[in-house]
Formats: structure tokens, C-alpha cells, sequence
């Protein structure tokens, strides 16, 4: 599972960014297609501007066909009870409804007008020529087509075909019948349009609509009036120029922001993976800072890996510097024993007595003083061990803890003063650990007296321990605190109290050091506040 881990494709910072920027740099020209989604909309603006340009003009028209139904204008064909509405609506909209992907409401080009079987009445060319002003009019501010048709689909107002028949084409003769009804035709250009015409399909087509003149419920004439749908990319072509320099605007945006990117993200990245794979090489140099870091968040992270990857290197170093004297240290009793079994069971072996009974004893002496040094040696590394574990919401008060040291050592003279009644954050075996060493320590080294004095600090409870035993010489201050470091190998001493005394205080979050005395020895522990 975990070398599947390791050979799955994973991509890189880089690619991230780059792709990330490379999508930001495209989303201009990627909303050009999705303009296509506005076609439907543009035609349903066009539909809706013509069904009201188209009503207010069949209600002049209206007008003027009630004004001369006393006169016996004829109007056409009657419509339908069922399609007739009620006059009691105050309201009956027209919505529009043209679809350009529905293949019912795309047509093909709107077919040319034809000579009318039978012209228009007087009446209505009269209509016709009132209203051409009011189309002429509103045709400049809509850019709209008009035609203003009579009962039989001839052309009586207009720009063009003038006393043509329309009544032919589709949605003119539904609206002859009391039907409104639109189309979308295809539309055959001026000029030829721009390339960038070819996104939109909108472009291409007209809007017709004809809407029905109704008097009396029955057809009076029909507007039929026609628009090409607007369009954005007229508009774009027209400024391409300004786009052009906006897109080289992204550009150079995009660009500024990978290198922000690179300078505060990638390279800074990059440093730190190759500092990690020269501190696996054993590379010394690799924990210095790092040229550059970017950001805030990046500089935490890289001081945080630097220091843990230090102290796991000191540790590493401790670990080898620790069991070289552990083996120096278990050397000398193992050869010690050895040779003294070697040569007593040659003198068990011999048929004549090599060694005296006196001698006997000597070796036997000797090898259960060896075995006594390596039980107390280990003994200490089972405490050294159990002191550099991790402490877990421990606290105790230190007047438990100088109780336990004065039933440990009852024959001593150990006076306490101070804030004994402070619990600090240690649980009160390891610190009975610290205190047990540091007055056994003193003991060995004749010291009649041993004073605690405990001062209370804000995060710390500071205590000092002094004792009227033998100095510590000067070439010997600083190695007291070393792993078998003692001046009393020969009575058994292993020069591992002072190290485990250490180690307790620092895995705890306090310390221990050696302050100067003007009579016998005297050390600082700096407990951490519960």
C-alpha cells in the first residue's frame, strides 16, 4: 500500500499554477461561445419591442377604420368565438415565444411580395397614407421594418412593396385569420459580415411579426413589422482594437501573477524539498534559513521542519554519542567477568589446584561486584528511558514530594522552605526522580545537610537545591551533566544520575543547572508551573 502511494501520478506545484493561470487567461475567449446562450434571449427582446411598436400601431389604425365604418369600409374575415377575447380582461399580454433552436420557428427567407388579385380600397390607401408619417417616424428610432397591410394582405404603408400582396406568406395569413403569430427568418445580408459573426448563430436570422388589426371581431388589416436581433459581436468587432489591447492586458496580468506565485509559492517550495533531501544526505549545512520564504505561513512551516529536523539530528547524534559509552561502559565489567569465569573454570578443569581458595573467592567477589554495577546500570537506563517520555497532564504539589524524599533518606537532614504548597506540572514519582538523585548525589560526596528552597514565578516554580558536601572541581563543571561521567567508578558509581535528573527537567519543559556556592554545591531547577 505504501510503495502504491508512492508510485501514484501526483501533480506538481507547477503544473497546478500553470494550468490554474492558464484557465484564468482563456475565460475571455471561452465566454465568446457561451455567448451563443444569449441568442434566445436578443430574439426574445426583438419579439417583445415589435409586439409593442406593432400594438400601438394596430390601435391607430383601429381608429381610423372605426372613423369610417359609417363611410362602408369592408373589413375581413370574422373571428372565431372561441378566439375572441373576453372584454371583462383588462389585460391579455402577448409573450414571446420564438425559439432559434426549434425548428418550427426558423423559416426560410421571407418570400418577395406579389401583384394583388385586387388592389386596395380607396379607404384604405387613405388609412395608409395618415399612418406613414407615424412609421416613418418610429422607423428612425427603432430601426424596425413596417408595413401596414389591409383584410386582404395588401401593402398600404410602407418603405417598400407598396401595393403588393403579402397574404402569401405564412405568418401574414394567420394573422389575416385573428391570429398573432411570429417567425424567425433566415436573413440574407448587406455586406458580408465579420469572421466573428460565425460564434453566434443569432446573427443570421430576422425577427417577423404580424400582428392583427381587430375591429368588430373581425380583421381589419394586419402590422407586420420585421428587425434583425441585436448583437455583441458587432460591437466587438467594431472595437477589436480596445479588445486586443485587453486581452494583451490579461496577458501580462496572468503573467504577474505566476511570477508573484513562483517568488511566494514554487520557489520557496522548491528550497525547502531540496534542503529536505540534503539533511537525509547528512548535509550539516541544510539547516540554515532559507534564502527566501514567501509567505507567512510558508516561513512557519519551514522553521518548524528545520527545527524538528535538527533536533531529530541532535538526537541521532545523541543516540550514537550515548551508545558508544554504553558500550565502553558495559565493556569493561563484561571483560572483567569473563576472565574471572575463564579462569576459574580452568581451575576446575585443572587435576591440580592453580588457584588458592583466597583467590577463588577474589573472582567470585569480583564477578557478583561486576553483575551489581550492570544491574544498577541498568537500572538507571530503565529511569533514563522512563524520564524522556512525554509528560501527560501531570501536576503534584511539592510538599508531597519533599515528604517522599524524607522517608526515602530518614537519617538525613533535608530542610524544605518556600512555596512547598505549589503543584507543578510533573507527576510526583519523577520529580521524587530528580530530587532522589540530586540528594543521593550529595550524600555520596559527604554532605551532612541538603536545603530545598522553592520561590513561585509566574510560569515557573523555581527551586534550589544545595548541599555542604565535597566542591565540584572546575575541569569537572561541565561534564557533570554528561552520560557516565563520574569520579566514583571505583565504588560503583555510573555517572547516570545527573543525566537522568536532566533529561526528567528538560522532557517536562523545565531545566537544571549548576549555580555557584560559596560552600559545597548548589543547583537551579526551574519546574514548570501547574
Amino acid at each position: 500500500m505504501t510503495e502504491r502511494a508512492r508510485e501514484k501520478w501526483r501533480p506538481s506545484l507547477g503544473l497546478i499554477i500553470f494550468t490554474v493561470l492558464a484557465s484564468v487567461a482563456t475565460l475571455p475567449l471561452v465566454g465568446l461561445f457561451f455567448f451563443r446562450l444569449y441568442d434566445n434571449q436578443l430574439i426574445h427582446q426583438t419579439q417583445a419591442e415589435l409586439i409593442a411598436q406593432s400594438r400601438v400601431l394596430a390601435a391607430v389604425y383601429a381608429r381610423e377604420v372605426e372613423a369610417r365604418l359609417n363611410d362602408g369600409i369592408i373589413l375581413g374575415a370574422e373571428i372565431p368565438p372561441e378566439a375572441r377575447t373576453d372584454r371583462q380582461d383588462q389585460m391579455t399580454p402577448i409573450r414571446p415565444a420564438l425559439d432559434l433552436a426549434a425548428r418550427g420557428d426558423l423559416l426560410r427567407r421571407r418570400p418577395d411580395a406579389l401583384a394583388a388579385n385586387v388592389p386596395a380600397s380607396q379607404a384604405y390607401i387613405e388609412i395608409g397614407k395618415r399612418m406613414m408619417p407615424i412609421i416613418l417616424d418610429t422607423q428612425k428610432v427603432t430601426l424596425a421594418g413596417f408595413r401596414i397591410l389591409d383584410p386582404r394582405g395588401v401593402v398600404i404603408a410602407g418603405r417598400d412593396e407598396v401595393g403588393q400582396s403579402l397574404a402569401h406568406i405564412e405568418e401574414v395569413a394567420t394573422a389575416l385569420q385573428g391570429q398573432y403569430r411570429a417567425a424567425l427568418r433566415i436573413r440574407v445580408p448587406d455586406k458580408i459580415p465579420p469572421p466573428i459573426y460565425s460564434i453566434s448563430r443569432g446573427v443570421g436570422v430576422h425577427v417577423f411579426s404580424a400582428m392583427p388589426v381587430i375591429v368588430n371581431n373581425r380583421v381589419a388589416g394586419v402590422v407586420y413589422t420585421s428587425r434583425t436581433p441585436s448583437n455583441i459581436f458587432d460591437h466587438l468587432y467594431q472595437e477589436r482594437g480596445k479588445f486586443i489591447l485587453a486581452g494583451l492586458a490579461v496577458m501580462l496580468g496572468t503573467i504577474i501573477i505566476g511570477l508573484v506565485f513562483s517568488r511566494t509559492i514554487t520557489r520557496p517550495m522548491r528550497e525547502l524539498v531540496d534542503r529536505a533531501a540534503r539533511i537525509s544526505r547528512g548535509d550539516r549545512d541544510a539547516f540554515r534559513p532559507l534564502a527566501h520564504y514567501g509567505t507567512r505561513e510558508f516561513a512557519q512551516l519551514s522553521h518548524s521542519f528545520l527545527e524538528m529536523a535538527q533536533q531529530l539530528s541532535r538526537r541521532s547524534d545523541y543516540i550514537a554519542t550515548f551508545s558508544s559509552h554504553l558500550t565502553h561502559e558495559l565493556k569493561s565489567p563484561l571483560t572483567s567477568i569473563k576472565g574471572a569465569a575463564e579462569l576459574l573454570l580452568d581451575s576446575l578443569q585443572s587435576k591440580t589446584d592453580n588457584l588458592t581458595r583466597m583467590e577463588q573467592k577474589n573472582f567470585v567477589s569480583n564477578i557478583l561486584g561486576d553483575t551489581e554495577r550492570l544491574e544498577a546500570m541498568t537500572q538507571r537506563l530503565r529511569e533514563l528511558a522512563r524520564a524522556e517520555t512525554a509528560p501527560h497532564c501531570e501536576h503534584t504539589e511539592l510538599a508531597q514530594v519533599i515528604g517522599g524524599l524524607k522517608s526515602r533518606f530518614p537519617t538525613r537532614a533535608i530542610e524544605a522552605t518556600g512555596c512547598l504548597e505549589r503543584s507543578i506540572g510533573m507527576s510526583s514519582e519523577k520529580a521524587l526522580i530528580v530530587l532522589s538523585h540530586l540528594t543521593d548525589n550529595a550524600i555520596r560526596h559527604n554532605a551532612k545537610h541538603v536545603r530545598l528552597e522553592a520561590v513561585d514565578g509566574d510560569a515557573t516554580v523555581r527551586m534550589t537545591v544545595s548541599n555542604d558536601g565535597d566542591p565540584i572541581s572546575e575541569p569537572n563543571r561541565e561534564k557533570i551533566f554528561d552520560a557516565f561521567f563520574t569520579t566514583r567508578r571505583d565504588t560503583g558509581g555510573t555517572g547516570m544520575g545527573l543525566a537522568i535528573v536532566q533529561a526528567v527537567m528538560t522532557s517536562h519543559g523545565g531545566s537544571i543547572r549548576l549555580v555557584p556556592s560559596d560552600t559545597g554545591v548548589a543547583f537551579e531547577l526551574q519546574f514548570p508551573a501547574a
